[in-house]
């Protein structure tokens, strides 16, 4: 293969904010095209960073047979199109969370990684962080015993603002909503710690600012949510035990913003933030830090978990397709997006009907 893989960036928000930072930062790596919805966004983005293409749509990045790895972090809704061409081609694919907008979109574009042979990712970065991958290890372990209940509170007021303006994020049928965008991250970072499936999901899903003032200044109805509380029920598993899940997701609310992880065990307890992972012992009340590792932080980046995660993340994707691998130790693949898209289905069944729903299909 070429020395460098060769990248094409569909996308210009959370690609140049975090992946294409990330990318430039690993030696081995070159970006050669980007699109994005708005041709002047492209522009600026390849302006600032090198990038010798500009496509008008995402097609123009596809096709290209000067592109190895192509990063799709688009509107949930572009997912399955844009990820069934470049896999139809040969590309390796990064995907942008979640993966699909339902199931059976997530299905067909894990078939079709499958048949292809390439190395086919979804972009949970949050797995690399070094806090996550020592929670992971003693958690598996066994250190804790057998796992009874996992909750998350994610916080933050990045939505409350109503003069924000209405885009494709407020708008249920191109993906947005906070139940994907966050909820997605929870379902697969619960799966990947406990190596195990959820059965059941109990959900309510909110929408707290319901209009939004569009591009022609005309006030427009808000159909996604901006809050998402979950209950969950596990499968039974090597480390779990009748495990039950608390989530509590929110993008309007103020305050200090907070992101923490709690799992609770027959012999014990493990508590992960942003900065910091601590362990509980039965009849202690009182957590104990367990010293951890930050990370590198690829220059340009914000110090943040997404920022720390995909640092790491890019130069795993780089150095595997290098190597002539398809898979990553740890990274979630396209079977792992599939088997999250089937929860956030039931939750969102489960929201409708005001009753608890069973994640079809997941075993």
């Amino acid at each position: 293969m070429n020395d460098k893989v060769r990248i094409g960036i569909i996308g210009a928000g959370f690609a140049r904010s975090t992946q294409i930072p990330a990318f430039v930062n690993c030696k081995d790596a070159q970006l050669v095209a980007i699109a994005s919805a708005r041709r002047t966004h492209a522009e600026a983005v390849a302006r600032e960073f090198g990038i010798p293409h500009v496509a008008d749509d995402w097609r123009g990045v596809v096709e290209r047979d000067d592109v190895d790895l192509i990063s799709i972090v688009t509107p949930v809704v572009t997912h399955c199109e844009i990820t069934l061409a470049a896999l139809d081609r040969g590309q390796h694919v990064l995907c942008e969370k979640p993966m699909a907008m339902n199931a059976e979109e997530a299905r067909r574009m894990t078939a079709a990684a499958h048949s292809a042979g390439v190395l086919a990712l979804i972009d949970h970065e949050l797995r690399f962080l070094p806090a996550r991958r020592k929670l992971h290890a003693l958690i598996q372990r066994g250190d804790i015993g057998k796992v009874t209940h996992i909750k998350t509170t994610f916080r933050a007021d990045t939505r409350m603002d109503p003069s924000l303006p209405w885009h494709w994020w407020s708008d249920h049928m191109q993906g947005g909503g906070t139940l994907g965008a966050i909820g997605s991250h929870v379902i697969d970072a619960f799966r990947w710690l406990l190596n195990s499936e959820v059965d059941a999901v109990c959900a309510d899903l909110a929408t707290r600012v319901r209009e939004r003032r569009d591009e022609s200044q005309q006030m427009r109805l808000v159909t996604s949510d901006d809050e998402a509380n979950l209950l969950l029920r596990f499968a039974d598993g090597e480390i779990t035990e009748s495990a039950t899940g608390n989530v509590s997701m929110s993008l309007a609310e103020a305050g200090k913003a907070a992101h923490r992880v709690e799992v609770f065990g027959s012999a014990g307890a493990f508590r992960l933030t942003s900065k910091s992972l601590a362990q509980a012992e039965p009849g202690s009340r009182e957590w104990r830090a367990i010293e951890i590792d930050q990370g590198e932080l690829a220059p340009g980046l914000n110090d943040n978990s997404w920022a720390r995660g995909f640092t790491i993340f890019a130069q795993r994707i780089i150095e595997t397709i290098r190597a002539g691998r398809t898979m990553i130790d740890g990274a979630a693949s396209f079977e792992d997006g599939y088997r999250t898209q089937l929860v956030l289905d039931a939750a969102r069944r489960s929201n409708e009907s005001r009753c608890w729903s069973v994640v079809d299909g997941k075993h």
